[in-house]
């Protein structure tokens, strides 16, 4: 068993934790120090308490030498936190067993899917990914580093979801679509044209 500590009392922190005891009831490979987070919410704190999980501190209370479970939703402030805390932990890949995952699938570290989550073949991840529950991701898509995929949110074949993009609940990108970096797909969208870069479409078709 190898420490892991979650960064991140909200909501997908939390999730995260029922991937890694997912993950243990197969192989017990996580022992689950606690969790970090500068100002977590009393309610979150509360949650914390039900999981039977301490609340650490802040990221000054980091433990040395552990992995981490870098479990920030946002995709710009997930990255600005990777850039502090690399090269000095380790961000390993958490997998939920029930993801279906398809031939060719090509990963960078710190990917995190949650339970029912769909990749299909030829897809490439960049680092610091988040697949959140149901998320389907198509046939030869790319999503590149610190992209976020909301639940039930549809990434059609061959699409290219550029860095520090959220792809928002329920929503879906066409097939062949591109989508540019920092943008934001809003929530039950159809996107049918490409995006382009830090620009937020919602609607159907998504403006």
């Amino acid at each position: 068993m190898r420490d892991l500590v979650i960064v991140g009392a909200g909501g997908f922190g939390r999730e995260t934790v029922d991937t890694v005891r997912a993950i243990n009831r197969g192989k017990p490979t996580w022992r689950i120090l606690g969790v970090i987070d500068d100002s977590p919410s009393p309610a979150n704190l509360n949650r914390l308490a039900a999981l039977d999980l301490p609340h650490l501190g802040g990221l000054a209370a980091l433990p040395p030498r552990s992995a981490v479970a870098l479990c920030i939703g946002a995709p710009a402030d997930r990255s600005r936190l990777a850039q502090r805390l690399e090269p000095d932990v380790e961000l390993p890949s958490l997998i939920h067993p029930s993801t279906q995952i398809g031939s060719l699938f090509r990963h960078g570290h710190g990917l995190i899917t949650l339970a029912g989550t769909s990749i299909g073949t030829n897809v490439r991840v960049g680092d610091h990914v988040h697949l959140n529950a149901h998320a389907v991701i198509g046939h030869d898509v790319h999503l590149s580093d610190f992209v976020s995929v909301n639940p039930n949110a549809t990434v059609s074949g061959e699409c290219a979801i550029g860095t520090q993009v959220l792809v928002g609940a329920g929503s879906t990108v066409l097939q062949g679509l591109t989508v540019g970096r920092g943008s934001t797909v809003g929530a039950a969208a159809c996107v049918t044209h490409d995006v382009p870069a830090t620009r937020t479409v919602k609607g159907v078709p998504a403006r």
